[in-house]
């Protein structure tokens, strides 16, 4: 293979590397909204269904935080955009003394975590408030405001670099005219620099609309009772979420692909036009080549292929019998859990009963070499309380001989005090057919007892007593 060749390889398996990460995380999502699964996931991917867009549309909770990040969103447009345009326009009038001073200033905002602009914007509206003794329904206490005031803060900072970058491209000699042929500032700034900050207008309201919308740290402080999208999608994702939160991005990442691609033909369009004018005043003849280029504008192509989606989405939700589908994968799911708890019923069963035990359910017999399996849960008993004494004392279940009865007890061994079990079958001489203790003889274990509380002491003092009756 040529290093050219493998170059490209490379390069084409980075590009499609990069796509996959940018968005494959979109395509899952999207995926999980169409899936009637209880959670959101892609595999098993249960029945086509849309369901979760209606309960989307059903949580009012959902669409209370969306209608207030809607407004909130239009406000911070409607504070920083201008905010930012004048940030730009005094950089350009200040000395180039002050210019990196006063630039230094402007964009600090942005370099401030948004938990601190949230806890100040809210301290310093409350003391504003105390100030003028404003109650608690008061706009100083209103979440919306402070957070459309809060969130300007650093969005304007944003707005204005935009600006900024605009207007180095702009040629100042033009409202200098503007003024030598007796236009005022206000003329000048409406004819001239307007039309040539168009563009950046545009750009500068939708980056702070989407700042705004997507902004946490600094909202979670200044809503205070009020909720935006943001904050109930968190509160959702902290006590559990659904598919409805993958139905709202599909319905997002739709809207944001439709309006560019809307901007981007009318962009194209502006462009063509300009064009078809100056071919025109040319004298030129449109060719098939160029009216097939119009045809096959990329992004109307896109617009065509979202249009379509959406078209088919609805009529497969439509069509397909989703009550059907879900009503056979709950019969499915049942089976599978029957099956599953019939194997593990089946598998202790047979991890419980020892090899070679009978246990009346056809247990195979333990091989004569295979060493005696003590009962689960038993291996720790060695004295006599072993469960093992049971059998061997009894001699049935096994097979085995009882136990001799002369011998000591299993497990009663180390008994050699009065107290030792022994010493009952001795006394009485029974069970084993062993002759009774001597009565002359001490007590087996009392050999020891030689002080008055001795037991012989009891017996001569019974015969002493009988004896002087006799007398």
């Amino acid at each position: 293979m040529r290093s050219d060749t493998l170059a490209r390889v490379f390069v084409l398996g980075f590009v499609c590397a990069f796509f996959v990460y940018l968005f494959g995380p979109l395509i899952i999502m999207g995926v999980t909204a169409f899936n009637s699964s209880q959670f959101p996931r892609v595999t098993p991917f249960e029945c086509f269904s849309v369901e979760w867009f209606d309960v989307l549309v059903n949580d009012e909770k959902l669409m209370r935080g969306l209608r207030n990040s809607l407004i909130i969103g239009l406000g911070v447009v409607l504070l920083a955009v201008p905010l930012g345009l004048a940030g730009a326009l005094m950089l350009t009038q200040v000395p180039n003394r002050i210019r990196p001073w006063y630039y230094t200033i402007v964009i600090a905002p942005i370099l401030i975590p948004g938990v601190v602009l949230g806890i100040s914007t809210l301290v310093f509206w409350d003391r504003l408030g105390r100030m003028f003794g404003a109650g608690e329904g008061s706009i100083f206490y209103d979440g919306i405001f402070l957070t459309i005031v809060g969130q300007a803060t650093f969005v304007s900072a944003y707005a204005m670099l935009i600006f900024i970058s605009r207007l180095q491209r702009f040629d100042t000699a033009q409202e200098e005219a503007a003024l030598d042929l007796g236009a005022t500032h206000v003329q000048t700034f409406r004819k001239v620099l307007l039309p040539f900050l168009k563009p950046a207008i545009g750009s500068a309201a939708v980056l702070a609309f989407l700042a705004s919308f997507e902004n946490y740290n600094t909202t979670v402080f200044t809503a205070l009772t009020s909720e935006t999208l943001i904050t109930v999608l968190a509160s959702k994702v902290r006590y559990g979420i659904n598919p409805s939160i993958s139905a709202l991005a599909v319905i997002i990442v739709a809207l944001t692909l439709f309006g560019a691609v809307i901007y981007e033909i009318m962009k194209r369009r502006e462009a063509a036009a300009e064009r078809e004018s100056a071919r025109i005043a040319r004298g030129e003849i449109e060719t098939r080549a160029k009216r097939a280029a119009l045809i096959a504008d990329p992004a109307l192509i896109i617009f065509v292929l979202i249009c379509v989606a959406g078209l088919g989405t609805v009529y497969f939700a439509g069509t397909m019998g989703v009550e059907e589908c879900k009503a056979e994968v709950k019969a499915e799911k049942k089976r599978t859990t029957e099956q599953r708890v019939r194997e593990r019923r089946t598998l202790q069963m047979f991890k419980g009963a020892a090899p070679g035990e009978e246990t009346g359910q056809g247990a195979a017999p333990t091989a004569p070499d295979q060493p005696a399996v003590k009962a689960k849960g038993t291996e720790g008993y060695q004295s006599i309380f072993a469960p093992q004494n049971l059998q061997e004392q009894a001699g049935t279940g096994t097979g085995e001989p009882a136990q001799d009865a002369g011998a000591p007890a299993r497990g009663t061994e180390g008994y050699t005090n009065i107290f030792a079990p022994q010493n009952l079958e001795s006394q009485v001489g029974v069970g084993g057919g062993t002759p009774a203790q001597d009565p002359d003889a001490p007590a087996k274990g009392t050999e020891g007892y030689t002080n008055i509380f001795a037991p012989q002491n009891l017996e001569s003092q019974v015969g002493v007593e009988s004896d002087k009756k006799n007398e």
